[in-house]
């Protein structure tokens, strides 16, 4: 077995260390979301968290770890008698981003299920984690039907495993710690929800710390054995608190003053539901325990606010994590009461440790400036620009200052005609693992849906040559059959947007970049991939490769300026390469081209229009789904965006009808539209 790097040696980071440790004395605070950039030893500190949790007592032979104390009634392993008990260190396991629904949640055997009756099971990861660590790296990719069952089991204590009919229950109640760059996109509100505690990562900007984390893991990895040997005792030490804190947790005493400012601070940051008011009480009486102390106080309320508000205060994706900690400190103040003096020294450490927040690790190397507990400033929704002069200043080669983008709205689904195959999501129908059952295959590779009825009748046909005698059915291999089910895909938006001078007029822009935002909201909500480019000037720009960060592109819309001339061709000619790549990397995930102009092209040859209709040809040749926004304005209109819709071989919508009923069925309406051009 490998060496792991010791917990007690991760330099700085103590809001990390922290969270990871409250949940070490009690996993009921939920689990910790660590958001950062990468390379900031996300996956490093958790992993060695492992180390540091107490040894289990399990039921000797059970799959399923078992309390010997309270075994459970249901273990598909029991019931279970005096088969004595076994002690084994914590596990922690890990969720691969790709892993299938069978491994996560276990499968059973359909032939002997179907054929003797028997429940042969096979457990998952699920089963696998129960009493210990379930840590998923970069839980921000993971598809949407393992986080289904993730909340299922997170909110219930146990997985379910249902196979048309046969059904087995096991419980699963783990310690859930994902890791995710925020540049790869953002999670889904419910998983967001059911992490009891988030914490911002970000590289050390300390020249000390710095070389202390460089030279630390080269001593690592020159000797891993040495060095780990070398913490031992640090590891012991801190080992042997959690151990302490968990004792005296049932102690701590969570009194009403201290249950009224949490339940004040939950009111006055607005979050949804009660889930925040549990999470931060039990992070706080953890806190009380880890410091040694048997009663919560108001620095314990404030911390665990830091640590459990910033993640549930999000309304979209595009709204940065983080607390007015001005208006965290006047609500606490303001709902004081009567409590115990605070110790000397405050905070989770207790008398005798090495630095604030630290967890009990000694100093390392350098004293900078305490840390900020979450780093990201807090920011208002964007707003409906105010009118301004439709001339503002100008920059070089006629450019124009960025325009705010006007508020969001909801928009009707755009959607990619036909049936695609590409990864779950919510835009596009596909065949897919989930969904409604729309026929039966033969399997290609582990049987994963089964088809009951239609391996009941593949196999009917054989019974008497196969010398059924019994009230079974004699089932072979090939008897079984795959369900082909219908659902839908997440697809890739490419947006392509005009920040040319025509577009430039302020109010105009903003109402522009309001519905593009709105649209990456809708792809948020769907699971897209998302892309970006624009084009001004003389060239296009890929501004955004595609990713899953809506926010990234939504970034980059923002700071977007405007002039110049307007080379559409250039533009969709850029979008058609990025397209061609993109097919090579992921074939299965379908293309959305959303193309955002008034028509107009003035630039990129002597037939700027003619050059811009033959690229669009080229996206409609190689059969790219595609919408035009059209943003022309004023009572003369030249139709230019809806001729330029036709020569891509799809359809044109103004701003307004973006927000409207008349949008729907409009990408429809271009398949058809197509299908009789080519007829003709």
């Amino acid at each position: 077995m490998s060496t792991r790097y010791p917990f007690t040696a991760v330099v700085g980071m103590d809001d990390l260390r922290l969270a990871l440790l409250l949940n070490a004395v009690s996993p009921a605070v939920g689990g910790v979301l660590v958001r950062g950039e990468k390379g900031t030893a996300k996956s490093t500190a958790v992993r060695a968290l492992a180390e540091l949790l107490p040894q289990v007592a399990v039921v000797a032979g059970c799959r399923f770890s078992c309390d010997p104390a309270s075994p459970d009634p249901g273990c598909p392993d029991g019931p279970h008698g005096d088969g004595g008990a076994d002690a084994r260190p914590a596990r922690m396991v890990e969720l691969p981003v790709g892993a299938s629904e069978d491994r996560l949640v276990g499968s059973l055997d359909i032939e002997k299920a179907l054929a003797d009756g028997v429940k042969a099971f096979e457990p998952g990861l699920l089963a696998a984690a129960h009493r210990g660590i379930l840590y998923v790296d970069e839980v921000n990719l993971l598809s949407d039907h393992l986080i289904d069952h993730l909340l299922d089991a997170a909110a219930m204590g146990a997985s379910h495993v249902e196979r048309e009919g046969v059904s087995v229950r096991h419980a699963a109640r783990f310690l859930l710690v994902g890791t995710m760059n925020p540049e790869e996109g953002e999670l889904r509100p419910q998983l967001l929800d059911r992490f009891g505690l988030t914490v911002e990562v970000a590289a050390s900007r300390v020249p000390e710390e710095r070389v202390e984390v460089v030279r630390r893991r080269l001593a690592f990895e020159d000797d891993p054995a040495g060095f780990a040997g070398r913490w031992a005792g640090e590891e012991a030490a801190l080992r042997e608190r959690i151990v302490a804190a968990r004792e005296l947790l049932p102690k701590v005493a969570l009194g009403d003053a201290v249950l009224l400012q949490i339940a004040a601070t939950c009111a006055a940051f607005e979050v949804d539901g009660m889930r925040a008011d549990i999470v931060m009480a039990r992070t706080a009486t953890a806190l009380a325990a880890w410091a040694g102390r048997e009663e919560v106080t108001s620095e314990d309320v404030r911390r665990a606010a830091l640590l459990a508000l910033p993640h549930r205060r999000r309304r979209n994706p595009f709204d940065a994590p983080g607390m007015d900690e001005d208006k965290l400190d006047e609500t606490l103040e303001r709902f004081k009461g009567d409590e115990p003096e605070d110790d000397p020294d405050p905070g989770p450490d207790g008398p005798g440790d090495g630095g604030p927040g630290g967890g009990g690790v000694p100093p390392q190397g350098g004293e900078g400036p305490a840390p900020e507990p979450d780093g990201v400033p807090e920011q208002a929704p964007a707003q409906t620009p105010a009118p301004e002069p439709e001339h503002a200043p100008r920059g070089a080669a006629g450019e124009r200052a960025a325009v705010k983008a006007g508020e969001p709205f909801r928009t009707k689904t755009l959607s990619v005609p036909g049936l695609g195959e590409g990864a779950a999501g919510r835009r596009s129908r596909a065949r897919t693992q989930n969904g409604r059952t729309t026929g039966a295959t033969r399997p290609q590779g582990t049987l994963t849906k089964l088809h009951l009825s239609a391996t009941v009748r593949a196999a009917a046909p054989h019974q008497r040559a196969r010398g059924r005698s019994g009230a079974g059915l004699v089932v072979r291999r090939d008897d079984l059959r795959q369900a082909v089910r219908e659902g839908r895909e997440g697809n890739l938006v490419l947006f392509v947007v005009d920040a040319s001078g025509s577009m430039a007029a302020r109010r105009r822009m903003g109402a522009v970049k309001g519905a593009v935002l709105s649209l990456l909201l809708d792809a948020y909500q769907r699971r897209d991939k998302v892309g970006l480019v624009t084009f001004r000037g003389r060239a296009a720009e890929l501004a955004l490769p595609p990713t899953s960060s809506v926010d990234a592109a939504a970034a980059r819309l923002e700071e977007l300026p405007t002039g110049g001339r307007t080379p559409l061709s250039a533009g969709l000619l850029k979008a058609r390469d990025v397209l061609r790549v993109e097919r090579l990397r992921d074939p299965s995930r379908r293309p959305l081209l959303v193309v955002v102009t008034d028509g107009r092209a003035t630039g990129g040859g002597p037939d700027p229009v003619g050059l811009a209709a033959r690229a669009a040809r080229l996206h409609a040749a190689d059969g790219t789904a595609s919408v035009v926004v059209d943003c022309e304005a004023g009572p003369v209109r030249l139709g230019l965006a809806g001729d330029l819709a036709r020569h891509l071989g799809g359809t044109a919508v103004t701003l307004d009808e973006l927000r409207a009923d008349a949008i729907a069925g409009l990408v429809r309406e271009a398949q058809v539209n197509r299908s009789v051009r080519r007829a003709a």
